[in-house]
């Protein structure tokens, strides 16, 4: 594994233990698409399309899960990106993909979870 990688993953959860929606949003480029079986749930899309639209969703997430807290359990390193796998609040396993540009900012991200 890529220390780098251990260090962004490890760096987000602590963003989002936070709930520091700026601090959230910081790993993330302009152009961010983020794919997600909650969107799809809550906006009718499974897809959300740059920054502005990502804080909002997030920022209603946050609102509606006020226990809201990510476990690190594992950091994937690939190409370009890496996979961090968490359990949230619920214990739900959760692997969250994102590929990064030459910034290191996140443009893509998809998370999957665990039934």
């Amino acid at each position: 594994m890529n220390s780098a990688d251990q260090a962004f993953a490890e760096e987000w959860v602590a963003a989002w233990n936070a709930r520091d929606l700026d601090r959230i949003l910081s790993h993330y480029a302009a152009e961010i698409v983020f794919l997600s079986p909650f969107a799809l749930r809550r906006l009718g899309d499974g897809r959300v399309v740059g920054i502005a639209a990502l804080r909002e969703y997030w920022r209603g997430g946050l609102a509606a899960i006020p226990d809201l807290r990510f476990e690190l359990e594992a950091v994937l390193s690939g190409h370009q990106c890496l996979t961090i796998l968490y359990r949230n609040q619920s214990r739900q396993l959760v692997a969250e993909t994102v590929e990064f540009n030459a910034a290191r900012q996140v443009v893509r991200s998809a998370a999957c979870y665990s039934a």
